[in-house]
């Protein structure tokens, strides 16, 4: 089969299109042909070097496709039917794992990163991890789904308890994250304020479901926040941006608020006032994917329509390199997408 992989970790010029064995089905996974597969920013920095990751491999987290065949052990599913999995691996048989909490399971991590990844033509999976898709999502909007949405949705719903009538502030309203964000908070009925560095990805985020818009690179983030809330703060911000907007992050909360972090784009080091953090009794908490069961949970909304994935441009799989160049500029809005 043809598939994208890295010898050595670099720029995008590492990424090599090439020839590799088929994989060998087991009698307990089910056989897939990819059609579609979107990049994330944890492309770039396992292309980059991550801790963990052997050589050669393959990138690709979000895949959509075909099941061609099915293991021996495995029941449930037929050729040709049309599924998306689950971007995550993990040992199924832990504490953690049977208590329905696969996100915290010691050998978890995000398929493409420590596991191979989907920017290939064929990828064997666990049948836990295969999900059918109603015929209303087709491929492209379907790999546009699960790492962003269940990560949203577990910082909004999982972690910071959303409720309806809160005021949420969402970091980024082109990214991935930041576009399953907006629509979840308003599934709740909460007042939306979103960032973008231009007025184009601000309308769309209003498009989506937004109430505010702020500017970043012109209007300092907090103030803006205070005009909008009366100076009172919002209830939760949804950060992934790192260094770059956590200050600004932090001042917009009320007392008692909850910022609820999965990333670090822009950097990993932070400085917190504690006098701040306890005589306003914030809430600072960490999220990393999310579990099956939040998966399949976000998944209703999307397959009724609720939800909806938003697709920028897609890519040959051999043109992968252009992809990455492409994901690096951060002119996007929305998901970019491979087809192989």
């Amino acid at each position: 089969m043809k598939a994208a992989r890295i010898h050595q970790f670099g720029g995008p010029e590492v990424l090599t299109y090439e020839d590799i064995p088929d994989p060998q089905l087991r009698k307990d996974q089910v056989l897939v042909r990819v059609r579609a597969c979107s990049l994330n920013h944890l492309d770039v920095w396992v292309r980059k070097g991550l801790p963990g990751v052997k050589l050669p491999h393959i990138l690709g987290s979000d895949v959509a496709g075909e099941v061609v065949e099915v293991g021996e052990y495995v029941g449930g599913f037929k050729a040709g039917q049309r599924v998306l999995l689950a971007p995550m691996h993990y040992c199924g048989h832990c504490e953690k794992c049977v208590a329905g909490l696969q996100n915290q399971c010691r050998q978890f991590t995000v398929v493409g990163n420590a596991v191979d990844g989907g920017n290939c033509e064929l990828i064997a999976v666990p049948p836990a991890n295969v999900i059918p898709i109603p015929d209303s999502l087709d491929f492209n909007q379907a790999a546009s789904v699960p790492l962003v949405f269940v990560t949203a949705w577990h910082m909004l719903v999982g972690r910071a308890g959303i409720r309806p009538g809160q005021t949420v502030l969402v970091l980024g309203a082109s990214s991935g994250v930041g576009i399953a964000a907006i629509q979840i908070a308003k599934l709740f009925h909460c007042r939306v304020i979103t960032t973008a560095g231009d007025e184009a990805k601000l309308a769309k985020g209003r498009e989506l479901g937004a109430d505010y818009g702020i500017n970043h690179y012109q209007q300092k983030i907090s103030e803006e926040v205070r005009k909008i809330t009366n100076k009172e703060g919002v209830d939760i911000v949804v950060e992934h941006v790192g260094s770059a907007t956590w200050d600004e992050s932090v001042k917009s909360l009320k007392s008692g608020g909850t910022l609820v972090t999965c990333g670090a784009t822009s950097g990993p080091n932070v400085a917190i006032d504690l006098r701040h953090l306890f005589a306003r009794q914030l809430s600072l908490l960490g999220s990393y994917m999310g579990t099956m069961g939040e998966l399949h949970e976000v998944l209703k909304h999307v397959f009724a329509g609720r939800l909806k994935p938003v697709v920028d441009r897609t890519f040959p799989l051999s043109e992968l390199r252009a992809a990455h160049e492409y994901l690096e500029k951060s002119q996007m809005f929305g998901k970019i997408v491979v087809n192989p």
